[in-house]
């Protein structure tokens, strides 16, 4: 049957009996796919019946030219016939059927490859994505947006937002249902409930949708939404009757459905946070796992140091916003439960959390990934450094992370970063740095430090370093050659060791492993200033506002006479791919920097 369906035109003209068969195809599809290739796996299997019962009854193709050919003989609508319905996946991870149903079958073996299909819904890829999401708790928002402009239009097509449980304690999730209970707008929230995130949810919010049943009136009706619920997610026919009912109603409306992540696939059931995503080589049986020791992930070394340091002091905590298990701090929250808070998906709230922790004399270690410490620019800004209360920030997944995209790539913690007073920023360019700078921040009590580091294997075989004494700001000369020196900036210090051992350059170029954004070493850039007629600076992230525009300008403010050139991401967002296939297009591999230090090396 799904075979003959590639768009939701195809699907309006089976019969209500065919989908049960059609949901267990596409679970066949998916899994058979996803396997292969790999990609999100356990929240999409949750929504195939939703994503199903949506497509069946609603019109979403915002293409002019095909309005009105959507309707199947089953349709009844009249009123909505030439208004497209709009529809927002929150996260957007959960939206794999909704690509495989909208036109993009064929391509799905393409899905967060290289040129290939988004992991995330994305506008400019087809007119059934309404809103691009990577990041959580902006789905209300955005479709109470679309649903307020069509109002003021006077449209009464329906705006649906997909939310889960765990979206749903982000902050900006309350803020947009604080003001759709004023509203008159033509909003539906179904609130896909399936205890999880990518660990189990915790929290009020968690322990009341748990509770919910019975209780009147619950969280929604106090805001004055009128709550429909909770119901069987994966009741394709229930789904589709209520969507029937709804479509045909105005103003706002909750409807709250209980789902399984992982539905259909055993394994993934059991074990909802390991099936999260999933990856080629972990379950292709043909690219076994190799046997032979891989350095841990930086993550990893990570969550093993921070254990070790509140076993060594009673005063370091660990704070979380969802990620126990992707930033590791799980090793200690198994360990030391009572020292780890898990916050739920609300990183402004953990940062200012942090910072009451700090002013009672605790050591908060705050581990957010870098693209999410964009939500929380202000709490940086206003909570913590303005008062200089001494947080430490790790800030995981610095630079590219890959297939996920634009919406997870680390690019532009530096440049955000270092415009903020009184912040100290270490970037490690490996695991043994990463310890001895957790180490230092432990004892460093006069301000803010933000440790920053990649996703991904380290280097190092066996992490445990014999701990070195950090001087900050201080850099490390990592080879002393006498034509050229490179300044790098974190683990893409690796790439540029390597170029230089491959082409025999370790004679002729200088490479300095900068460590440190801010401050800046003074005295060693002062001396590579007089020294080196040719610098080069490498860094995976941003050039604008980056680590090679600082060196750049304290260069101009120190009158040097040579010539700098800079390596690193352009003004752009950078696409999905893997790390070596990016870093590769920008010239940010072992052969694109080898290349640029060849020809500077070239005589004039």
């Amino acid at each position: 049957m799904l075979d003959s369906i590639s768009r939701p035109s195809e699907l309006k003209k089976l019969s209500k009996d065919q989908l049960p068969q059609l949901c267990g195809e596409i679970r066949t599809f998916f899994v058979e796919k996803i396997l292969k290739n790999g990609g999100h796996f356990s929240a999409n299997l949750g929504v195939v019946e939703l994503t199903v019962a949506l497509h069946y009854v609603y019109d979403f193709n915002t293409d002019k030219s095909s309005w009105g050919h959507e309707q199947g003989p089953h349709e009844q609508r009249q009123h909505l016939a030439i208004q497209t319905d709009k529809l927002v996946w929150d996260v957007g991870h959960q939206a794999y059927i909704h690509k495989l149903l909208t036109g993009r079958k064929a391509e799905f073996d393409t899905i967060r490859k290289i040129n290939g299909l988004s992991g995330f819904p994305k506008m400019d890829e087809s007119n059934y994505d309404h809103f691009g999401t990577g990041h959580s708790s902006t789905s209300i928002s955005a479709i109470m947006g679309m649903a307020e402009g069509a109002l003021l239009n006077k449209k009464d097509n329906k705006h649906i937002a997909v939310i889960g449980d765990g979206s749903l304690t982000g902050g900006m999730a309350f803020e947009a249902l604080n003001n759709l209970g004023v509203s008159k707008a033509n909003v539906l929230v179904i609130v896909n409930d399936n205890q999880m995130g990518i660990d189990p949810n915790l929290g009020a919010i968690n322990t009341h949708l748990g509770e919910i049943d019975g209780i009147k009136p619950n969280l929604f009706e106090n805001l004055g939404l009128p709550y429909n619920g909770p119901i069987d997610g994966h009741n394709i026919f229930e789904l589709v009757d209520i969507f029937e009912k709804q479509r045909l109603e105005n103003g706002p409306q909750i409807l709250h459905i209980k789902t399984l992540k992982g539905k259909g696939y055993e394994p993934a059931e059991e074990a909802q946070t390991d099936w999260h995503s999933v990856s080629y080589v972990k379950i292709d049986p043909l690219k076994p796992e190799t046997k032979e020791p891989k350095p841990l992930k930086f993550q990893e070394v990570f969550g093993h140091t921070l254990l070790a340091l509140a076993r060594k002091d009673e005063r370091v905590v660990g704070i979380t916003p969802a990620m126990p298990s992707g930033s590791s701090m799980k090793i200690m929250m198994e360990a030391m439960p009572h020292r780890v808070f898990d916050v739920g998906i609300a990183e402004q709230h953990a940062v200012t959390f942090a910072a009451g922790l700090a002013l009672e004399g605790k050591r908060p270690f705050c581990n957010i990934y870098s693209t999410f410490a964009q939500r929380a620019y202000d709490q940086i800004i206003h909570d913590v450094a303005l008062q200089n209360i001494p947080v430490i920030f790790c800030v995981d997944r610095a630079g590219l992370v890959g297939a996920d995209g634009p919406t997870h790539h680390g690019t532009f913690d530096l440049a955000f970063l270092n415009a903020i007073p009184n912040l100290i920023i270490l970037s490690p360019m490996d695991e043994h740095e990463l310890r001895n700078m957790m180490y230092w921040a432990l004892d460093h009590t006069d301000g803010p430090v933000v440790i920053r580091y990649p996703r991904g294997r380290g280097s190092k075989i066996d992490y445990k370093n014999k701990l070195e004494k950090l001087v900050v700001p201080s850099s490390r000369m990592l080879t002393i050659g006498q034509n050229i020196a490179v300044l790098s900036i974190g683990q893409i210090g690796i790439e540029v060791q390597k170029a230089i051992a491959n082409n025999n350059l370790e004679s002729k170029v200088s490479h300095i492993d900068a460590r440190c954004m801010k401050p800046l070493d003074l005295k060693a850039l002062g001396e590579t200033f007089r020294r080196f007629e040719k610098i080069i600076t490498v860094e995976e992230s941003c050039l604008i506002g980056g680590f090679g525009q600082q060196i750049k300008a304290l260069a101009l403010n120190s009158q040097y006479k040579g010539t700098i050139t800079s390596l690193g991401l352009p003004d752009v967002f950078v696409e999905h791919g893997t790390v070596d296939e990016l870093r590769a297009k920008y010239d940010l591999d072992v052969e694109g920097i080898g290349k640029v230090i060849s020809q500077l090396l070239l005589p004039l």
